[in-house]
């Protein structure tokens, strides 16, 4: 469009005004930044917040789940530990008894006492013990022989599994038909089984 200066008061101006441009600004101009605004924004959205409460708590949550599983652990451990402890008392503890069953008979109980024998034994010994109970029993009522024994020590002296081996002294007095013999000191390695929830005798060797 063009406008002309009113001749009269300016005849030499002439002006032109053109109409102003449009500016054509389209949505896809800027594509990537939307599209990164629009994710931001759904993320948001989905990304659960939480307060600084909320984030102690979690942590609370986890400390005392760690604690739970740490006091467990060392629950089973203590436990186990008290397990192997009372095995250890229980295999010594049947030595000893053992030693003493077979240290202490008199010709007046041998049935009984050789029967004590054979029910705290297991596996070979007890089968031989056994076999060889009659001829010991006639031997104990003709010499009519009385002995005591008392164990002065015992210890551990090795484990493997469910068997140890236990290391036991002794003092051991007898008197026969004959009169009181001299107290005597005999040593023994006992071999002792787990039997269910008890323990066995499973062999017995007179050591020096």
């Amino acid at each position: 469009m063009t406008v002309k200066a009113d001749e009269t008061e300016n005849p030499d101006v002439t002006e032109e005004v053109g109409e102003p441009a449009a500016v054509d600004v389209q949505v896809d101009d800027y594509p990537d930044d939307q599209e990164r605004s629009r994710r931001t924004r759904w993320r948001r959205r989905l990304t659960p917040r939480l307060s600084h409460v909320g984030w102690a708590s979690v942590a609370g949550v986890v400390v005392v789940a760690l604690l739970t599983g740490l006091t467990g652990w060392l629950g089973y451990r203590a436990y186990e530990r008290q397990q192997a402890s009372a095995q250890r008392d229980l295999f010594v503890q049947v030595a000893r008894q053992g030693a003493v069953n077979l240290t202490t008979i008199s010709y007046t109980e041998v049935d009984a006492d050789v029967q004590r024998i054979i029910d705290l034994s297991t596996g070979a010994f007890r089968e031989d013990f056994e076999q060889r109970s009659k001829p010991f029993v006639e031997v104990v009522k003709a010499a009519q022989s009385k002995s005591q024994g008392t164990v002065t020590d015992a210890g551990l002296e090795s484990q493997r599994g469910d068997s140890a081996q236990v290391l036991v002294a002794v003092a051991v007095k007898t008197q026969t038909a004959g009169g009181e013999e001299a107290p005597r000191e005999w040593r023994m390695r006992i071999e002792v089984r787990s039997v269910g929830d008890d323990a066995r005798v499973s062999n017995v060797v007179f050591v020096p």
